[in-house]
Parts: C-alpha cells; structure tokens; sequence
C-alpha cells in the first residue's frame, strides 16, 4: 500500500471493510470475498510522516468489528467515543494482530451494542487510578504517556518529546524522575 495513492488507499480500505466494490463502468455493486495481501518496500513510519502512507486505526478495527460480528452472529454496529480515542491512543505499530485480538474478544465479551474501553480491556486511566492520590495518579499517568510515546518511536527521544508537547531535556528529566531508561 505505500506505493497507491491515497486516494487509491481510502478505495481499498473502503473494499476491505465493506467486501464490496463497484466495477470500472459498473453502475452496481458486487460482493467480494478476497484476502489482500500487502508488500512495499518503503518504511511505514516514513510513507506516513510523508503522507504516502494512511495510518487509520479505528478503520483497521472496525473491519475486525465487522468481521467478528458477523462470524459470532452479534448485532454490535461499532465503537463508543471512548473505546475509539482508547484505540487511537494505543501505540499498535506492527502488533495488528494485538489489535484483532482484542477486537474479537471484546465482540464475543460485549453485552451491548457497541464496544467499550472495557470490552477492550483499554479502560480509560481514571477508572485505573482511583483511589490513588492525585500525585501518585498524576506520576502514574506520566510513566504511561511517556512509555507509550517512547513505545510509538521506538526510543526516539526526539519524536517522543514532541508528540508529548515538551523540550527533549524535560523528557530526559522526565524519565529520570519516573525511573524510565
């Protein structure tokens, strides 16, 4: 995918959630069953740092939502607000399959119609940390932004930093406070 265009990326993410597409000059739609499989030689961070490359988490799991909705016969017809920022907050670089995983077992585990951070096993840090002071929870929330930003950019101080909105040495002191190496 890192050689289509984006525009030809949005059509294929579209078929592979949808299983349907429209033939050149068709007027209709047809149902497809087919598996893709993607090859680049380009590195993925790169072609999406570059905007060659789309990186849409919450599309990626909605197929999975589908996929598994269907084959476990639930009418679960998408993601709450919550479950779709805890998504998008996790750090899934090369571990879809962690990501399918936990989408599968949250459609089998889900009692509603929608998934939660809870059905995902990704509950927001709030519930996590009650009874915490607010500067254990505070220190907490830290080490885990902090972790997760190193995580993404696989030890780029640099790129963590800025994502985080802060200098390199407050990352540096950061981690030393947090007793992160």
């Amino acid at each position: 995918m890192g050689e289509l265009t984006p525009a030809l990326q949005v059509k294929l993410l579209r078929y592979l959630q949808e299983q349907r597409i429209e033939r050149v000059g068709g007027r209709e739609e047809i149902e497809v069953d087919a598996r893709v499989l993607d090859a680049t030689n380009r590195i993925p961070k790169e072609a999406i740092a570059e905007g060659k490359l789309r990186e849409d988490i919450i599309l990626i799991a909605t197929v999975f939502l589908q996929r598994f909705s269907r084959e476990n016969r639930k009418k679960i017809t998408g993601f709450t607000k919550e479950a779709s920022m805890a998504l998008d907050g996790q750090p899934w670089p090369g571990n879809i399959r962690e990501m399918e995983n936990r989408v599968r077992r949250a459609v089998i585990m889900a009692e509603g119609n929608r998934i939660t951070p809870a059905d995902l096993e990704l509950e927001g840090p709030i519930r996590r940390l009650e009874g915490s002071s607010l500067k254990e929870a505070r220190e907490e929330l830290e080490r885990e932004l902090v972790q997760r930003a190193l995580a993404r950019y696989k030890g780029n101080i640099s790129q963590a930093a800025q994502q985080l909105g802060i200098s390199r040495p407050t990352l540096y002191e950061l981690m030393e406070k947090l007793g992160i190496r």
